[in-house]
């Protein structure tokens, strides 16, 4: 059978139109599965929370990230950051652990790394002590060791002043601090996204980084008498067991505080940073970290 040219064109159109609605019927498909492959942003139980990627300081995830509220023992972070930006700072240097500290302990409740009165025990060991179990004791001993004055009072209050002074180079307006610790005073106070630049930032110290990501220690220390001791701690972020990636940061928790998280992971070389303040639960804390940051993985 015979086609004319008039047939050739009107078999040409049928073609054209046809590839055209199908062109348009795949477009939808995968505008579909682009818009699938976005997630919700999620809900979580933490009054604020925030994230933002450690590479690029962008914002994966806020809310109420500008909110101040108080931080609990996430305060040690900022305890850390300060040892740690000492000029000439020996980390091997012994620190002898003084009554005082102890007491502070008792009279506060306050969470401890056990240190015993008369022991030498290195700064390292003692940040160790500070970011692990969380002992206010060793925060005590490091702002004691680091604060000028000729009196405990005085180089304590120098220490605090010293962990105002880093939170205003950073650029932080929403950040006070009026202890070494998280027990506050009644102005003690961060944000989300402030804690998180402090965490940030604190991560640049390779020694922060090897303290933060280990999950338990044992640590020779010089006693009294000149012999020694193991003291044994094991870190309270049970990110590092539970999620995949984890590399820190520090656990807080408090009456005022609920619970805390400032937390850290590494994927396919993406590192992911961010904070979660007064979460409801311990279990509540860790479920509010996992989603946004599994959320923030994804984007």
């Amino acid at each position: 059978m015979k086609i004319g040219i008039k047939g050739i064109n009107r078999v040409s159109a049928t073609a054209t139109v046809a590839l055209t609605a199908g062109a348009v019927i795949a477009g939808s498909v995968f505008a579909s599965t682009a818009q699938a492959a976005t997630p919700p942003t999620p809900t979580i139980t933490a009054k604020g929370g925030y994230v933002m990627n450690n590479g690029t300081a962008k914002t994966l995830y806020a809310k109420a990230a500008d909110t101040r509220r108080s931080t609990g023992s996430t305060t040690k972070i900022m305890t850390a950051k300060v040892v740690l930006s000492q000029k000439n700072l020996n980390l091997d240097s012994k620190v002898t652990i003084q009554k005082a500290y102890s007491d502070y302990i008792v009279s506060k409740g306050a969470s401890s790394a056990r240190l015993i009165v008369g022991d030498k025990v290195t700064v390292r060991q003692l940040l160790y002590g500070l970011m692990l179990p969380s002992g206010c004791d060793a925060a005590y001993a490091l702002a004691d060791k680091f604060g000028s004055g000729t009196t405990r009072a005085a180089r304590v209050k120098s220490f605090i002043g010293k962990m105002n002074a880093q939170a205003k180079s950073l650029g932080l307006k929403n950040t006070h601090f009026d202890s070494f610790d998280g027990i506050g005073n009644g102005s003690n106070y961060s944000t989300p996204r402030d804690l998180t630049k402090i965490a940030s930032s604190a991560m640049k110290s390779s020694t922060f980084r090897t303290v933060v990501k280990t999950k338990s220690t044992k640590q020779k220390v010089t006693t009294k008498s000149g012999g020694y001791r193991y003291m044994s701690w094991s870190n309270t972020n049970a990110m590092l067991s539970s999620y995949s990636g984890g590399i820190g940061v520090k656990t807080g928790s408090g009456p005022t505080a609920k619970y805390c998280l400032v937390f850290a992971a590494t994927r396919n070389g993406k590192t992911v940073i961010g904070t979660v303040l007064a979460s409801t639960s311990a279990a509540n804390r860790s479920a509010d970290m996992k989603k946004i940051m599994d959320y923030s993985f994804k984007k």
